[in-house]
């Protein structure tokens, strides 16, 4: 393959880990947003590992005309035994921490990918080789993308939790969305390049096309 070609995977590869990173860490997977009552909106936050809360609470300013806003916004552990219930609900904690897990081992591989990708592409025997090698990695880092993505849809859409049917999808959801969606188109350009590559097509292989010994 063209050096070319690996250096664009590796920028596919890097922004699918960095938004990979950033649906892990920020809580916006699915989001609560309850009626104000009383001058007070509380919003719910629920991530892979965390969940918060955003309180405001509005007090009327009989000189200024305008509310006085005061915010609360407090994270804890997602989920947690006795907070969240688990023994009453096992198999929606462990699932949650489940896709928590497949997230971060998703994270490993894309940063694995990436360190392939810059120790491949230094020599042009191991450019011939390494392509299966990081089509491989990248097809991981999609695929613990996409059990996470299918564990919280599988939550969200039956309510396996109090007040998921009060919640819409959140940020983080969409990321993980463009993330492993960005895997699959990658990995799938990456085989089909390696693959003409092979082949001896110059517009994958460059102007040292791989030649059959005979």
């Amino acid at each position: 393959m063209r050096k070319t070609s690996y250096v664009v995977t590796f920028f596919a590869v890097l922004a699918s880990f960095i938004l990979n990173i950033v649906s892990l860490q920020e809580p916006q997977w699915l989001v609560v947003k309850y009626p104000k009552s009383f001058g007070t909106t509380i919003t719910e936050y629920y991530g892979l590992l965390e969940m918060c809360t955003n309180k405001v609470v509005s007090i009327p300013d009989p000189d200024k005309g305008k509310p006085i806003e005061y915010t609360n916004y407090v994270c804890r552990a997602f989920p947690k035994r006795q907070t969240d219930r688990c023994e009453q609900n096992s198999g929606f904690c462990t699932s949650w921490s489940t896709a928590g897990f497949a997230s971060e081992l998703a994270i490993g591989c894309g940063a694995l990918t990436l360190l392939t990708l810059i120790v491949g592409v230094s020599t042009h025997s191991r450019r011939r080789r390494i392509w299966r090698v990081v089509a491989g990695l990248i097809i991981l880092h999609s695929a613990f993308q996409i059990i996470t993505f299918a564990i919280v849809t599988n939550s969200f859409n039956r309510n396996r939790y109090p007040t998921f049917d009060r919640a819409k999808l959140g940020v983080s959801y969409a990321l993980t969305v463009v993330s492993w969606a960005l895997g699959v188109i990658n990995a799938v350009a990456v085989m089909v390049t390696g693959h003409f590559a092979e082949r001896g097509h110059r517009w994958a292989a460059g102007n040292r096309a791989y030649r059959t010994i005979q």
